[in-house]
Parts: structure tokens; sequence; C-alpha cells
């Protein structure tokens, strides 16, 4: 059975997608489309920040691309002094913002040092609002801008008439649905209620929802084994066997 994923591609050196590769595991053909493309701002603004490491307690990161900017900007100022970040993550298993929240809270002692927070134009205020509830200070900087790709109405008609109708389709966020649904729901037609709509986790399976998009599935957290499990569920449900 096929499966889409509307998500960029891991990067080439780092070899195969995992989504792909457990997905392929389980028995699945499964394709990517990238949907968005992202355009780094305010490096100049990030690159002062990162030159006063005193000024904060740590850096929050809830996306790879602001992890990319901040490698960006390291190498275009300082090439001689950064070659790479080595930072060491926490709360990396927390999988949404409310759970981060959390973990930072019970980390974290009010009115301490601020936390800097590289982050795209489209965050949610689920973070901000809930470590300021907590008088933990958090510094936001917008770092990247989403766009839609721009080959993806293509993408999407080349595998539609190439392939046919996936079996499932993964949205893997909030803008991923707002950029898809409506040439999803012109390519497949009628056949639309045959496919089993999956989200990477509860912010997209909201958007999803929002937008009337039946949620068949949600990764019980964001990684290839708990997608694979989900989507093995809503498709085989007799076979599957839930990962803890």
């Amino acid at each position: 059975m096929k499966v889409l994923l509307l998500k960029d591609p891991k990067d080439k050196e780092s070899g195969p997608d995992p989504y792909v590769k457990e997905l392929g595991l389980c028995g699945f053909e499964a394709t990517l489309i990238p949907v968005l493309s992202f355009e780094f701002v305010s490096l100049e603004d990030l690159f002062e920040k990162l030159s006063h490491p005193e000024r904060y307690g740590g850096l929050v990161f809830t996306s790879p691309r602001a992890l990319e900017a901040i490698k960006i900007c390291l190498r275009e100022k300082s090439k001689n002094e950064v070659e790479e970040i080595g930072l060491s993550p926490q709360g990396e298993k927390s999988g949404n913002a409310e759970k981060l929240a959390e973990y930072i809270c019970s980390r974290e002692k009010p009115h301490s040092s601020s936390l800097l927070f590289p982050c795209g134009a489209l965050k949610r205020e689920v973070l901000p609002t809930a470590l300021k509830e907590k008088g933990i200070p958090l510094e936001s900087l917008t770092v990247y801008q989403t766009a839609q790709h721009e080959h993806l109405q293509q993408s999407l008609s080349s595998y539609f008439s190439q392939q046919g109708i996936p079996a499932s389709i993964v949205f893997f966020s909030p803008s991923g649905v707002k950029f898809c649904l409506q040439h999803i729901q012109k390519l497949s037609g009628d056949s639309a209620n045959q496919i089993k709509f999956a989200a990477i986790g509860p912010t997209t399976a909201e958007a999803m929802e929002a937008a009337g998009i039946p949620v068949s599935c949600t990764a019980e957290s964001p990684t290839p084994q708990d997608l694979a499990a989900g989507i093995q569920k809503a498709l085989r449900p007799q076979n599957c066997i839930l990962s803890e």
C-alpha cells in the first residue's frame, strides 16, 4: 500500500529518510513530497544575541529550521571559530509545545535569566504563554518565514497521475494542511473518502479537523516508529501492534 508523506526529505548526506525507511519495513511504499520553503531572516539580530551568551539561561528550539538558522548565522559570522554547534539537548522527547512547556517549567526558576527562542513567523503562542504564566522569561526572535514550495502543485499532480490514490496521506504541519488540502481534494475527487489521513502530532491533527479532514490516526509521538504504528492500526487494525 502506498503512503504519501507531505514533508521535506532528510538531508541526503544523512542517509535515507527515517520515515520512508520505517514505513518500508512495515510493508508500505512511502513517497515524500516537499510542502514548504523557508527564508531566513534577522540573522544579524540573532548573531548579536548569540554574541552575548551571558544574557540567556538557554536556547529553546521547536523546529529544525531554527537550529539551521543558528548554524548559518555562526558559519557566516565566525567561520574561523565555529564549525559546528555542540549543544546538549534536553526535553527532546516532549513531542509538543504543551509538554515542552511543562518540562521547562519543571527545571527553570521564575524570574531567572531569559531563554532565547529562535522561531518561525507562524509559531503558536502555546509555549510563550505557558512560560509567561509561570514567570519564566522567554525572548522570541523570528528567524525564518514559511511559504508554499514552488513545485508543490506540480509534484502532487505528478504523484496522483502516476501513483494513483494513496492508502494514506500524512500531514506534518498545519502549514502543510493549508497549502495541500485544496490540491489533494481536487486530485482525489470522489476517492478522497478512501484515504486514511494521518497527523504527525496533535497540533497538526487540530488543523486537519478544523479544515474538515477526518483524522484516522495521530502519532503518539513524532517519530517514524509511532507514525508507522498508527498507520498500521488505521489500515490494518487486525494486524496492528502498537509500539510502546
